[in-house]
């Protein structure tokens, strides 16, 4: 068992490498970021024990994997394999229950942990047989794979916005709005293969004009239930949630930027310490956008023809 935990963390170390990011920096930089995060949730919402609970669970519930676990059933016994997948469940959502327990919040950080002992009983697969339908067509493919990775998030941000009318909550229906422009917003993270860039015969411009107008349109399909809702509901704070509504599109601008920025490659470590400024200090936005924009047009000008 020991020697499954030494090669975990071998495995972290590879990653982190992989990505450009070298070990002092990686092990320095990541608390720190998680804190300044973790602390921006909670001065931010009122309901962010709630969301912290719901994130952690989402990160621990990817080790419920059944190829996974079968594997390392294959491996221990049964006894070692539950005390196993206890252990590294905990672990796993440590930095969760112990930045609860410095917010003094006693009883989320023990539903947590309960929470994921209890995932451990359970093994799901993450790749489904059956196709899920999409309201997108298969040209913008970040919108078509991620919806059908992150499907349940709507129904969730729907019941959540439900659940803000029922009892009055403003902040628990813009943070439903919110959920999905942060869930838009990792549909991202993946990078193409520069063909299929290549394949749009546009100018740099223009590709970046119809990716933004792409992405806007879907998370505004998307979001319109809960804006619809809110603005009837709660009338006198609309012009709050247009204004949150509008730094979801500027976030998404954004991120759409910086992948293309250092298009063909993944994003680095420091645009992604640059995007975590972004989120602590929003005014920055009009500084990295146009860096961002520049960097995607130089990069891009080398696959695209203008």
């Amino acid at each position: 068992m020991k020697e499954y935990f030494l090669l975990q963390f071998k495995i972290l170390n590879r990653k982190m490498i992989d990505f450009g990011t070298p070990l002092l920096i990686g092990y320095t930089l990541l608390p720190f970021i998680f804190i300044l995060l973790s602390n921006f949730l909670f001065q931010k919402t009122g309901f962010a024990n709630y969301a912290y609970v719901f994130i952690a669970l989402s990160f621990v519930s990817k080790l419920s994997e059944t190829k996974r676990n079968d594997f390392l059933k294959s491996i221990f016994n049964k006894d070692k394999y539950i005390i196993l997948r206890i252990l590294e469940n905990i672990i796993f959502c440590l930095p969760f229950t112990l930045f609860l327990i410095y917010q003094k919040q006693f009883l989320y950080s023990s539903i947590l942990n309960l929470c994921v002992i209890i995932i451990m009983l359970f093994n799901f697969s993450t790749n489904l047989n059956v196709t899920i339908p999409t309201p997108f067509n298969k040209k913008p493919f970040e919108f078509t794979v991620g919806f059908r990775k992150t499907f349940y998030v709507f129904p969730i941000a729907y019941f959540l916005t439900y659940t803000s009318i029922s009892v009055g909550n403003f902040n628990l229906g813009v943070f439903s709005m919110l959920l999905i422009g942060f869930t838009c917003l990792s549909y991202y993270s993946k990078i193409e293969n520069e063909y299929f860039v290549w394949n749009y015969n546009l100018s740099s411009k223009e590709f970046l004009i119809e990716k933004t107008k792409t992405c806007l349109i879907f998370f505004t399909l998307l979001s319109l239930p809960i804006i619809i809702a809110l603005s009837i509901s709660f009338f006198k704070e609309i012009d709050i949630l247009i204004i949150f509504l509008l730094l979801c599109y500027t976030y998404l601008t954004m991120i759409i930027f910086a992948k293309y920025s250092s298009f063909p490659k993944e994003m680095n470590i420091s645009q992604g310490i640059l995007i975590v400024i972004s989120f602590m200090f929003p005014p920055i936005l009009l500084i990295f956008i146009p860096h961002f924009y520049s960097q995607s047009i130089k990069k891009l000008n080398n696959i695209l023809n203008d």
